[in-house]
């Protein structure tokens, strides 16, 4: 997360300014609200990158095994 927010150059001032404009635009009762939902869409999108990374690795099984079927066809 630091390393993110060295990227952009933000320090303790513009962070604390950042968390004030967010309180003030959705209020203190939105916010768990608002976490929730950006907890959901992450959980989400790791549970989609986890299966598509599945997959391309059980392809890349399925890929080396017949490599080696068709290796012992040609002897």
């Amino acid at each position: 997360m630091s390393n993110l927010l060295l990227f952009f150059g933000m320090g303790g001032w513009e962070i604390a300014a950042i968390v004030m404009v967010v309180l003030l635009l959705f209020g203190g009762k939105k916010i768990p609200e608002l976490m929730r939902g950006v907890g959901k869409g992450i959980r989400e999108f790791n549970a989609a990158k986890s299966t598509i990374r599945d997959g391309i690795e059980e392809g890349m099984k399925e890929d080396k095994s017949a490599d080696k079927t068709s290796d012992k066809k040609e002897d």
